[in-house]
């Protein structure tokens, strides 16, 4: 069976997706002051790489950057932004359609499933601070039929 990496473009695809949503969140005046601080040039291609391991495709991410504590640290420590995470996944719903992924067909459902849970569930976990954010997370491979069951990023 394709995996959803695959179903998506593969990581070609999801640089793509990476790119919109970028375009997306840096145009939303709440979402884009998470990125007030800057960010580093390579973001968009650590995004696609992270996203590419956790819908199925090769471990590229967590070879070369860091496992999926480091990635929950880094949405870590900010307090509680409901509304951020909110339009954040409006954002890439609309970077679904921008690449041509329908977001009520079952591609852009299964991602969107992925990545409200992601957004709203390991990166909001630990609102007070970073260094609550357990050492040693793996990233979580997604499937089409959701999470494995340890997906929470919570060890």
């Amino acid at each position: 069976m394709q995996t959803v990496y695959e179903a998506a473009g593969g990581l070609d695809g999801l640089r793509r997706l990476a790119a919109a949503w970028h375009v997306r969140v840096m145009a939303d005046a709440v979402v884009a002051h998470a990125f007030g601080h800057g960010f580093r040039a390579d973001h968009t291609e650590r995004l696609a790489a992270y996203w590419a391991e956790a819908l199925g495709g090769p471990a590229a991410y967590s070879s070369r950057y860091g496992d999926e504590s480091s990635v929950v640290r880094l949405h870590s420590g900010n307090g509680a932004h409901e509304d951020m995470d909110r339009r954040a996944i409006r954002c890439f719903d609309q970077a679904l359609a921008d690449v041509g992924i329908p977001p009520t067909g079952r591609l852009g459902s299964a991602l969107h499933r992925w990545f409200a849970d992601r957004t709203t569930g390991a990166m909001a976990r630990y609102p007070r601070s970073a260094d609550d954010v357990p050492d040693g997370l793996p990233i979580p491979r997604w499937s089409w039929d959701g999470p494995p069951a340890d997906a929470d990023g919570a060890g």
